[in-house]
C-alpha cells in the first residue's frame, strides 16, 4: 500500500480527521499527505521543518538530556513522542514512530472531535502508516 493511501486509511478511522501527514525529520522532507482541504503551500512546505523543531528544537533536546542524566538512563531512545496541540479551530497529533525514531505522524482534527478518541485511533492507525514507508 503506498504511504498516501496509509495516510488516507488512517484518517477514515481518526474521528473529524482533516488532514494527515509523514514527516521525515532527518531529511526535512514531508514524505506523504492527505488532506480533504487545501491548504496554502506554504504551510505544506514547513510542515516538515516546524515538526523537526517540535520534537528536535535545542530546548527539547536540552530537555530530554537532563532527564536522561537525572535518571541515569543512557539510552538514544527519545523523551518525547506525541505532541498533541490545540489551536484555535483544529486539534494536531504529531506522534514519533516506533519503528523510524525519526519520522513523526501527523494527524489534524476538527476541534470538535473527542481528544481522547482522536488520540486512540491515531495510537491504532501508526502501525499501518509506518508499514507503508
Amino acid at each position: 500500500m503506498s504511504l498516501d493511501k496509509a495516510l488516507q486509511n488512517a484518517m477514515s478511522t481518526i474521528p473529524e480527521c482533516l488532514a494527515s501527514g509523514y514527516v521525515d525529520m532527518e531529511t526535512g522532507m514531508l514524505l506523504g499527505i492527505f488532506t480533504v482541504d487545501s491548504h496554502p503551500q506554504e504551510v505544506l512546505d514547513t510542515l516538515a521543518a516546524a515538526t523537526a523543531d517540535l520534537f528536535q528544537g535545542s530546548s527539547v533536546v536540552q530537555i530530554e538530556n537532563i532527564f536522561k542524566k537525572a535518571r541515569g538512563t543512557k539510552s538514544d531512545n527519545h523523551y518525547f513522542n506525541e505532541f498533541l496541540i490545540f489551536s484555535e479551530n483544529l486539534i494536531h497529533v504529531f506522534m514519533r514512530t516506533k519503528r523510524y525514531p525519526g519520522h513523526v505522524t501527523c494527524f489534524v482534527c476538527r476541534k470538535s472531535a473527542n481528544p481522547g478518541m482522536v488520540l486512540t485511533k491515531a495510537r491504532m492507525s501508526l502501525d499501518a502508516v509506518t508499514s507503508a514507508v
